[in-house]
């Protein structure tokens, strides 16, 4: 996937999401500003990919306790330096999980967010253009690793997972994963 295939997939998401136009018009506006957008080391932003994965019936999601943030969100990191968000997704989501066998329920975005990073250690505080995809796997086919990058991989009930991290952008993903 290229840049303009994200800038493609990006609109088309806007036209199932038009109450999201603001959303993606800053995404567009930071891909055009910014050259090195995909790359870690952009202090002005750069692009992520995740993976919301849900199990076969829908009543599971898998999260991870993220370490450095210390809450519950779904799998992904840094694109570095990759334009290709779902590859990006995917991968991540292997490498958190441990898992191996991800069904795409869509290779069309299934969620957009753009966040704050905090300042960690010696690296400032920085935006996160989070473009997300969704998955599914099977709860019982393969056992769950957890990564250096968390404190926890597991299942949640879709009933539970407010409870772990009730932020919009968490509220908005159980809702849009009806749609699959």
């Amino acid at each position: 996937m290229t840049k303009k295939d994200l800038i493609y997939q990006l609109k088309d998401y806007l036209n199932k999401y038009p109450d999201e136009q603001i959303k993606v018009d800053n995404i567009l506006e930071f891909m055009n500003r910014e050259n090195e957008c995909f790359e870690r080391n952009n202090w002005n932003g750069h692009f992520t990919g995740s993976a919301w994965i849900v199990d076969d019936t829908r009543n599971w999601v898998l999260m991870t306790k993220h370490l450095q943030l210390n809450m519950w969100l779904q799998l992904g990191g840094h694109a570095e330096g990759n334009s290709n968000l779902f590859k990006v997704a995917l991968k991540e989501a292997i490498e958190e999980s441990g898992l191996t066998k991800f069904t795409a329920l869509s290779s069309q975005i299934f969620d957009l967010d753009i966040h704050q990073i905090p300042r960690f250690k010696n690296l400032p505080s920085h935006l996160h253009y989070d473009v997300r995809y969704i998955f599914e796997a099977k709860i019982k086919n393969e056992k769950i690793i957890i990564s250096d990058e968390s404190h926890d991989v597991s299942w949640v009930n879709k009933n539970d997972v407010l409870n772990k991290n009730s932020e919009e952008s968490i509220s908005r993903m159980l809702n849009k994963m009806k749609e699959y």
